[in-house]
């Protein structure tokens, strides 16, 4: 009793109240059998088999683990294979010819199989501690602020609890503790079929429940960033059945705050891989569902207002189909469809005063500053979009050098697509579309038939757009050798003006020739003398003639010709 007073008066706890900190429940180890979980073992990826087993044959342990186990046991083939161990990252790159040691603040491993566009990579991590966040090392900043002070840090959070630093090893049973969703904290032994479950994995997933491990606002205080991980597993599972348990989705957006403090790059990888993985609208939806509609990343508040535009929704399900036929996808072509409305009005705006091709040009250099900012890649990204929307003009333009030139771009195919989506919404007509598609697909013979067909619709359309009062120009001089002049007609939109400008510039300079005069014959005697008396009078008169034709060019009369 007097002990317990003397703790009170401290500020310590009593033995055995509820201030005292419980020691954290890791779970209750379960190996389901085969005949229990039903995974089938031909949806292993035959790399992933490979590295448990050369990670066993050298006495550690090794499982497949993740969101491959929870595909596996919903009978889907999962797109990434994940494999964890108590071998260190040291110890596993020793093992493997391809292995590359990545990341700071979670050191893990990247197996690598194959070369150029067919190789996979298999991501090998190391079992890792549970740590109570209150026992790790505190600083300031975030992972860019404080490189300084994490150097050398294993285990580090900054003020708000945010793990920054977490490189300390355990054993399996506190690595599954570490994990997020109890569907994402299983592990499967390709080689005894069997499956580890220390939280009720697999029940979750009978009953198709996405339910946090541990407290959720711990959890999302650590790592803001499992907000967004909520959201995408919720969007991908949805089709499934699946939702979120109400525990965990409750402190979702009054945890929105925590995500200031990540880094911008790391924030736009994660909505890339909402709207990219396949499931792009009903990342959407779900957002919206959840009251995250805004406050998560200021690009992705932009792509859930605009969803509901036919441009962008007709971008968002291009982009899921695409995914679902196993095609690949680039940011670029995505994001270029969500700003394409800024660019639009922020060059419309410039045309008044600046020729259209530096307008264009402007326009974007103001919607990348104020849309997109400083992140990571941004300089490959926005060339690519620069690309797309340059393009867009210049389909316009379907005669001349310009069709073959355009189809030999690097970023043509996505420029086209591009067009296609404005033409099944509307924005521009349906048979542009038809005539680049049959284009790029014809041999010569058949491009200079749509050439030809293309100049006709022009003319045609030249001949419709003549004013019923058109005031008579001044009749030009004629030239030099008596053939009428010709004038170009004037572009009639911007689009052309801006096809015609890059058309020049694709161009070879034209060279320009001069006349030379005739070399005057010279005489001999008398005969000489009188020429030369008649060549003074006409030298005379070819530098009265010469001055006044400088006089009405402008130019001065001891002036060097031009040579080029």
């Amino acid at each position: 009793m007097i002990k317990n007073f003397i703790d009170k008066l401290l500020g310590k706890a009593p033995a055995g109240s509820a201030k005292t900190k419980k020691k954290p429940s890791f779970g209750r180890r379960a190996e389901v059998p085969a005949s229990v979980h039903g995974i089938d073992p031909n949806l292993v990826d035959r790399r992933a088999a490979e590295v448990v087993h050369t990670l066993k044959q050298a006495g550690f342990e090794a499982y497949i683990v993740g969101g491959a186990v929870r595909d596996l046991l919903l009978g889907l083939r999962p797109k990434d294979f994940d494999v964890a161990t108590n071998a260190t990252p040291e110890q596993v790159k020793q093992l493997f010819r391809r292995a590359f040691i990545i990341g700071r603040r979670f050191r893990i491993v990247h197996v690598v199989f194959g070369r150029g566009r067919e190789h996979e990579v298999i991501e090998v991590s190391t079992f890792r501690a549970y740590l109570d966040s209150a026992a790790a090392e505190q600083v300031s900043g975030n992972e860019k602020s404080s490189r300084q002070a994490l150097a050398g840090v294993q285990h580090a959070v900054d003020a708000s609890g945010r793990v920054l630093r977490d490189n300390v090893w355990g054993s399996q049973e506190e690595d599954a503790a570490r994990r997020d969703f109890t569907i994402n904290a299983m592990y499967y032994d390709p080689e005894t079929q069997i499956v580890v479950d220390y939280h009720k994995g697999i029940q979750d997933a009978q009953k198709k429940l996405l339910r946090m491990i541990g407290d959720p606002a711990t959890r999302y205080r650590e790592d803001p960033v499992r907000i967004v991980r909520a959201v995408r597993f919720a969007a991908k599972l949805s089709a499934l059945g699946f939702t979120l348990a109400p525990q965990t989705a409750a402190p979702l957006a009054a945890s929105l705050p925590l995500l200031a403090d990540v880094p911008p790059s790391r924030m736009f990888d994660e909505m890339l891989k909402l709207l990219q993985t396949g499931h792009a609208i009903a990342s959407v939806e779900q957002l919206r569902k959840l009251g995250l509609a805004r406050g998560i990343y200021p690009l992705l508040d932009m792509v859930v207002e605009r969803a509901d535009t036919p441009f962008v929704r007709a971008a968002l399900l291009d982009t899921d189909r695409r995914v679902a036929e196993g095609k690949s996808v680039v940011a670029s072509f995505l994001l270029a469809c969500v700003l394409w409305d800024d660019v639009r009005a922020a060059w419309q705006q410039r045309l008044h005063t600046q020729h259209p091709l530096p307008a264009l040009h402007e326009a974007i250099d103001e919607v990348f500053e104020r849309r997109i900012g400083d992140v990571s890649g941004r300089g490959k990204l926005a060339a690519d979009m620069r690309e797309i929307w340059v393009m867009q003009p210049r389909f316009e333009k379907r005669t001349g050098n310009t069709p073959f030139g355009l189809v030999e771009q690097p970023r043509f195919r996505a420029g086209f697509d591009f067009l296609r989506l404005r033409a099944d919404v509307g924005e521009v007509e349906e048979a542009l579309a038809e005539w680049w598609q049959d284009f790029q697909n014809a041999d010569d013979e058949r491009r200079a038939d749509l050439i030809a067909q293309a100049r006709e619709e022009q003319k045609g359309q030249e001949k419709s757009r003549k004013r019923p009062t058109k005031p008579r120009r001044a009749a030009l001089p004629p030239s030099e050798d008596g053939t009428p002049p010709t004038a170009e007609p004037a572009p009639s939109t911007a689009a052309d003006a801006v096809a015609d400008e890059a058309a020049d510039a694709d161009q070879p300079p034209k060279k320009r020739r001069r006349r030379r005069r005739k070399p005057a014959a010279q005489g001999t005697g008398a005969e000489a003398g009188g020429d030369a008396s008649n060549h003074a009078d006409a030298g005379t008169d070819a530098g009265a003639n010469a001055a006044g034709r400088n006089a009405e060019s402008g130019a001065a009369p001891n002036a060097v010709p031009d040579s080029h």
